[in-house]
């Protein structure tokens, strides 16, 4: 009896240590993935695939990047859906050059981030996707301080598309008024998603602090966002990438 509790202690305090080293071990990821800067050479492609794309415009698209890795990371690295086709196409010129890719993953992730279609996630493809896309809303709007569930801008991922014009891109508008405007005035020339609709609204709480570890928020139908019913194309939740689920 009298040996019991200091084992005891001794589990509590190395479940302690270990809670600890976790939290500082995230620390340092976040921090490496907010000031690593892309090897410039990764524009040269991008900027052939979208001509009309300027060294700084190239520089939001890393900064879109950054933020969509930001994102699998505070996810606990869960399934993200990608919701931009330029930022996509930066991470494919990304992983193209893979020594310094899987130096980044190392570092940032503690492993590699595969790139995954939407035609290899399987069964349940489309509810993932769509899955992932919300996952991927509420981590990018609070990158910015930007209420998910009551958003009045878009997150700099889910705007780049139409801020630069991108052919065959992804758009979003804020809120579903907005979206019913865009259609009614007979102007739109893509599909345009509703951003307010990328929260369940069947959520108690905006804190947020389940996400990494269970997302049954984001299992229901409700608030669906159409997220994984573009084809030909990666962004707006056509493909992603991280965990299984």
């Amino acid at each position: 009896m009298p040996f019991i509790l200091p084992a005891v202690l001794g589990l509590v305090l190395l479940a302690m240590l270990w809670r600890r080293q976790k939290a500082l071990t995230a620390l340092r990821r976040e921090a490496y993935i907010r000031s690593f800067t892309l090897p410039p050479r990764l524009f040269e492609p991008l900027r052939a695939q979208h001509p009309h794309l300027d060294l700084k415009h190239c520089q939001l698209v890393a900064q879109g990047l950054r933020q969509f890795f930001m994102a699998y990371l505070k996810s606990g690295q869960r399934y993200v859906s990608m919701p931009s086709q330029v930022v996509d196409d930066l991470w494919h010129e990304f992983i193209l050059h893979t020594r310094d890719y899987q130096e980044f993953c190392d570092k940032a992730f503690g492993q590699f981030l595969h790139h995954t279609p939407a035609a290899a996630l399987g069964q349940g493809a489309e509810k993932k996707s769509d899955i992932g896309l919300r996952r991927c809303w509420w981590f990018a709007c609070h990158d910015e301080n930007i209420n998910p569930s009551k958003a009045t801008r878009l997150p700099l991922l889910f705007a780049l598309d139409a801020k630069l014009k991108i052919a065959n891109g992804f758009h979003y508008v804020v809120d579903c008024q907005s979206l019913q405007r865009v259609t009614e005035s007979g102007t739109q020339t893509t599909v345009v998603h509703c951003g307010s609709e990328l929260y369940s609204s069947s959520s108690d709480s905006d804190s947020g602090s389940s996400f990494g570890s269970d997302d049954s928020r984001f299992d229901g139908d409700s608030g669906s966002s159409d997220g994984g019913g573009d084809s030909g194309g990666c962004g707006g939740g056509g493909c992603g990438g991280g965990g299984g689920d």
